[in-house]
Protein backbone atom coordinates (compact mmCIF):
# COMPACT_ATOMS: atom_id res chain seq x y z
CA UNK A 1 0.00 0.00 0.00
CA UNK A 2 1.54 3.29 -1.15
CA UNK A 3 1.27 6.21 1.27
CA UNK A 4 2.25 9.64 -0.04
CA UNK A 5 2.45 12.72 2.17
CA UNK A 6 2.34 16.44 1.49
CA UNK A 7 2.71 19.75 3.26
CA UNK A 8 1.62 23.28 2.39
CA UNK A 9 3.51 26.48 3.10
CA UNK A 10 1.49 29.67 2.72
CA UNK A 11 3.83 32.66 2.50
CA UNK A 12 2.71 36.22 3.07
CA UNK A 13 2.56 38.98 5.66
CA UNK A 14 -0.91 39.85 4.35
CA UNK A 15 -2.23 36.44 5.47
CA UNK A 16 -0.79 36.79 8.96
CA UNK A 17 -2.16 40.33 9.33
CA UNK A 18 -5.66 39.16 8.45
CA UNK A 19 -5.91 41.53 5.49
CA UNK A 20 -6.08 38.59 3.07
CA UNK A 21 -7.92 35.39 3.96
CA UNK A 22 -6.25 32.19 2.85
CA UNK A 23 -8.32 30.12 0.43
CA UNK A 24 -5.58 27.81 -0.76
CA UNK A 25 -5.09 25.36 2.09
CA UNK A 26 -8.62 23.95 2.09
CA UNK A 27 -8.85 23.71 -1.70
CA UNK A 28 -5.48 22.02 -2.07
CA UNK A 29 -6.23 19.63 0.81
CA UNK A 30 -9.34 18.41 -1.02
CA UNK A 31 -7.42 17.89 -4.26
CA UNK A 32 -4.66 15.96 -2.54
CA UNK A 33 -7.12 13.81 -0.63
CA UNK A 34 -8.77 12.80 -3.91
CA UNK A 35 -5.36 11.68 -5.16
CA UNK A 36 -4.61 9.59 -2.10
CA UNK A 37 -1.97 12.04 -0.86
CA UNK A 38 -2.15 12.77 2.86
CA UNK A 39 -1.77 16.42 3.81
CA UNK A 40 -0.01 16.16 7.14
CA UNK A 41 0.93 19.77 7.81
CA UNK A 42 0.07 23.33 6.74
CA UNK A 43 1.99 26.39 7.86
CA UNK A 44 1.49 30.13 7.32
CA UNK A 45 4.66 32.20 7.53
CA UNK A 46 5.89 35.75 6.96
CA UNK A 47 7.82 37.13 3.99
CA UNK A 48 11.25 36.67 5.52
CA UNK A 49 14.19 34.98 3.81
CA UNK A 50 15.49 33.08 6.84
CA UNK A 51 11.96 32.04 7.77
CA UNK A 52 11.18 30.76 4.28
CA UNK A 53 14.47 28.87 4.01
CA UNK A 54 13.98 27.21 7.39
CA UNK A 55 10.45 26.03 6.72
CA UNK A 56 11.13 24.94 3.12
CA UNK A 57 14.09 22.88 4.30
CA UNK A 58 12.11 21.33 7.13
CA UNK A 59 8.96 20.45 5.20
CA UNK A 60 10.67 19.29 2.01
CA UNK A 61 12.58 16.76 4.10
CA UNK A 62 9.54 15.69 6.11
CA UNK A 63 7.05 15.05 3.28
CA UNK A 64 7.00 13.64 -0.24
CA UNK A 65 5.63 16.88 -1.67
CA UNK A 66 5.79 20.48 -0.47
CA UNK A 67 3.49 23.06 -2.08
CA UNK A 68 4.04 26.77 -1.48
CA UNK A 69 1.76 29.67 -2.32
CA UNK A 70 2.60 33.35 -2.40
CA UNK A 71 5.58 35.61 -2.88
CA UNK A 72 6.43 35.12 -6.57
CA UNK A 73 5.10 38.42 -7.92
CA UNK A 74 6.95 41.51 -9.23
CA UNK A 75 7.35 43.55 -6.03
CA UNK A 76 10.26 43.94 -3.63
CA UNK A 77 8.67 41.74 -0.96
CA UNK A 78 8.15 38.82 -3.34
CA UNK A 79 11.17 36.86 -2.16
CA UNK A 80 9.95 33.27 -2.30
CA UNK A 81 11.89 32.38 -5.46
CA UNK A 82 15.23 33.62 -4.15
CA UNK A 83 14.64 32.05 -0.75
CA UNK A 84 13.74 28.62 -2.15
CA UNK A 85 16.81 28.78 -4.39
CA UNK A 86 19.00 29.48 -1.36
CA UNK A 87 17.40 26.62 0.55
CA UNK A 88 18.73 24.24 -2.12
CA UNK A 89 21.98 26.05 -2.82
CA UNK A 90 20.91 27.14 -6.31
CA UNK A 91 21.52 30.36 -8.22
CA UNK A 92 18.60 32.34 -9.63
CA UNK A 93 18.66 32.87 -13.40
CA UNK A 94 16.56 34.89 -15.83
CA UNK A 95 14.83 31.89 -17.43
CA UNK A 96 14.57 32.24 -21.24
CA UNK A 97 11.33 30.30 -21.57
CA UNK A 98 9.74 32.27 -18.73
CA UNK A 99 10.78 35.49 -20.48
CA UNK A 100 9.27 34.25 -23.74
CA UNK A 101 5.96 33.44 -22.07
CA UNK A 102 5.75 36.82 -20.38
CA UNK A 103 6.68 38.70 -23.55
CA UNK A 104 3.93 36.86 -25.42
CA UNK A 105 1.49 37.65 -22.63
CA UNK A 106 2.17 41.40 -22.65
CA UNK A 107 2.53 41.76 -26.42
CA UNK A 108 -0.24 43.87 -27.88
CA UNK A 109 -1.24 45.32 -24.53
CA UNK A 110 -0.64 48.73 -23.00
CA UNK A 111 1.24 47.12 -20.11
CA UNK A 112 5.00 47.70 -20.08
CA UNK A 113 7.19 44.64 -19.57
CA UNK A 114 9.35 46.60 -17.16
CA UNK A 115 12.12 45.38 -14.86
CA UNK A 116 9.67 44.61 -12.05
CA UNK A 117 7.62 42.33 -14.30
CA UNK A 118 10.77 40.80 -15.75
CA UNK A 119 11.60 39.70 -12.21
CA UNK A 120 8.80 37.14 -12.54
CA UNK A 121 10.98 35.31 -15.08
CA UNK A 122 13.69 34.74 -12.45
CA UNK A 123 13.76 31.03 -11.65
CA UNK A 124 16.23 28.86 -9.70
CA UNK A 125 18.66 26.96 -11.89
CA UNK A 126 17.65 23.33 -12.55
CA UNK A 127 14.00 24.11 -11.72
CA UNK A 128 11.14 23.09 -13.99
CA UNK A 129 8.51 25.66 -14.91
CA UNK A 130 4.91 25.31 -13.74
CA UNK A 131 2.54 26.66 -16.35
CA UNK A 132 0.35 29.63 -15.49
CA UNK A 133 -2.57 29.76 -17.95
CA UNK A 134 -4.14 32.73 -16.15
CA UNK A 135 -1.44 35.42 -16.06
CA UNK A 136 1.57 33.74 -17.73
CA UNK A 137 4.12 34.27 -14.92
CA UNK A 138 5.19 30.69 -14.17
CA UNK A 139 5.71 28.90 -10.93
CA UNK A 140 8.40 26.26 -10.64
CA UNK A 141 9.30 22.86 -9.27
CA UNK A 142 12.65 22.37 -7.55
CA UNK A 143 13.18 18.82 -6.31
CA UNK A 144 10.00 17.98 -4.36
CA UNK A 145 8.95 21.61 -3.84
CA UNK A 146 6.22 23.13 -6.02
CA UNK A 147 6.20 26.93 -5.86
CA UNK A 148 2.92 28.53 -6.91
CA UNK A 149 1.16 31.87 -6.86
CA UNK A 150 -0.85 33.07 -3.88
CA UNK A 151 -3.88 34.26 -5.86
CA UNK A 152 -6.34 31.34 -5.52
CA UNK A 153 -7.49 31.27 -9.16
CA UNK A 154 -3.90 31.22 -10.39
CA UNK A 155 -2.72 28.68 -7.82
CA UNK A 156 -5.60 26.37 -8.72
CA UNK A 157 -4.86 26.63 -12.43
CA UNK A 158 -1.19 25.89 -11.77
CA UNK A 159 -2.04 22.83 -9.69
CA UNK A 160 -4.47 21.49 -12.28
CA UNK A 161 -1.65 21.60 -14.80
CA UNK A 162 0.89 19.80 -12.64
CA UNK A 163 -1.14 17.24 -10.72
CA UNK A 164 -0.71 14.54 -13.35
CA UNK A 165 3.00 14.59 -12.51
CA UNK A 166 2.29 13.58 -8.90
CA UNK A 167 2.25 10.01 -7.73
CA UNK A 168 -0.89 9.34 -5.75
CA UNK A 169 -1.34 6.78 -3.04
CA UNK A 170 -4.03 4.73 -1.35
CA UNK A 171 -7.12 6.91 -0.97
CA UNK A 172 -8.81 7.12 2.39
CA UNK A 173 -12.45 6.19 2.89
CA UNK A 174 -14.45 8.76 4.83
CA UNK A 175 -17.86 8.02 6.33
CA UNK A 176 -20.01 10.42 8.34
CA UNK A 177 -22.44 9.29 11.01
CA UNK A 178 -24.94 12.04 11.80
CA UNK A 179 -25.91 11.79 15.46
CA UNK A 180 -28.83 13.63 17.07
CA UNK A 181 -27.01 14.24 20.34
CA UNK A 182 -24.07 16.26 21.64
CA UNK A 183 -20.55 14.91 21.42
CA UNK A 184 -20.11 14.89 25.20
CA UNK A 185 -22.85 12.27 25.54
CA UNK A 186 -21.30 9.90 23.01
CA UNK A 187 -17.64 10.57 23.81
CA UNK A 188 -17.21 7.13 25.37
CA UNK A 189 -18.73 5.45 22.32
CA UNK A 190 -16.38 7.35 20.00
CA UNK A 191 -13.38 6.47 22.15
CA UNK A 192 -14.36 2.83 22.24
CA UNK A 193 -14.81 2.75 18.46
CA UNK A 194 -11.36 4.24 17.98
CA UNK A 195 -9.85 1.53 20.19
CA UNK A 196 -11.82 -1.30 18.54
CA UNK A 197 -10.84 -0.19 15.02
CA UNK A 198 -7.21 1.01 15.29
CA UNK A 199 -6.92 1.66 11.55
CA UNK A 200 -9.79 4.15 11.62
CA UNK A 201 -9.58 7.71 12.91
CA UNK A 202 -12.70 9.06 14.63
CA UNK A 203 -13.41 12.78 14.69
CA UNK A 204 -16.43 14.70 15.96
CA UNK A 205 -17.90 17.96 14.70
CA UNK A 206 -20.77 19.50 16.72
CA UNK A 207 -23.51 21.34 14.83
CA UNK A 208 -26.28 23.66 15.96
CA UNK A 209 -29.56 24.70 14.36
CA UNK A 210 -32.51 26.61 15.86
CA UNK A 211 -33.94 24.30 18.51
CA UNK A 212 -31.71 21.42 17.47
CA UNK A 213 -28.15 20.23 17.92
CA UNK A 214 -26.09 17.15 17.20
CA UNK A 215 -22.74 15.73 16.21
CA UNK A 216 -21.30 14.67 12.88
CA UNK A 217 -18.90 11.82 13.63
CA UNK A 218 -16.42 11.35 10.78
CA UNK A 219 -14.61 8.04 10.45
CA UNK A 220 -11.63 7.85 8.12
CA UNK A 221 -9.47 4.88 7.15
CA UNK A 222 -7.58 3.28 4.31
CA UNK A 223 -9.45 -0.02 4.56
CA UNK A 224 -12.94 0.65 3.21
CA UNK A 225 -14.50 -2.45 4.78
CA UNK A 226 -13.02 -1.71 8.20
CA UNK A 227 -14.13 1.92 8.03
CA UNK A 228 -17.67 0.86 7.11
CA UNK A 229 -17.72 -1.64 9.96
CA UNK A 230 -16.57 1.04 12.40
CA UNK A 231 -19.31 3.40 11.21
CA UNK A 232 -21.99 0.75 11.57
CA UNK A 233 -20.75 -0.20 15.03
CA UNK A 234 -20.77 3.41 16.23
CA UNK A 235 -24.21 4.10 14.77
CA UNK A 236 -25.65 1.00 16.45
CA UNK A 237 -24.21 1.95 19.83
CA UNK A 238 -25.62 5.46 19.58
CA UNK A 239 -29.05 4.08 18.64
CA UNK A 240 -28.86 1.58 21.51
CA UNK A 241 -28.50 4.56 23.83
CA UNK A 242 -31.77 5.93 22.47
CA UNK A 243 -30.46 8.59 20.11
CA UNK A 244 -30.78 8.98 16.37
CA UNK A 245 -27.80 8.05 14.20
CA UNK A 246 -27.70 8.02 10.40
CA UNK A 247 -24.85 6.87 8.19
CA UNK A 248 -24.68 9.41 5.40
CA UNK A 249 -24.08 8.50 1.79
CA UNK A 250 -20.95 9.95 0.11
CA UNK A 251 -21.55 13.57 -0.85
CA UNK A 252 -24.09 14.18 1.91
CA UNK A 253 -21.49 14.97 4.55
CA UNK A 254 -20.69 18.55 3.53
Amino acid sequence: MTIKTASILVIGDEILSGRTKDKNIGWLAEQLNEMGIDLIEARVIADGEDTIIRHVTDLSQATDYLFTSGGIGPTHDDITTASVAKAFGKAVIRHPEAVRRLLAHYEGTDIEFNEARQKMADIPEDAHLIDNPVSAAPGFQLENVYVMAGVPSIMQAMFEGLKDQLEGGQKRTRITVQCAIGEGTIATIMGGTSEAFPGVSVGSYPWFKPGQFGTAVVLTGRDAAQTQAAAESLAKQVRDEGFGAEILAPGQDH
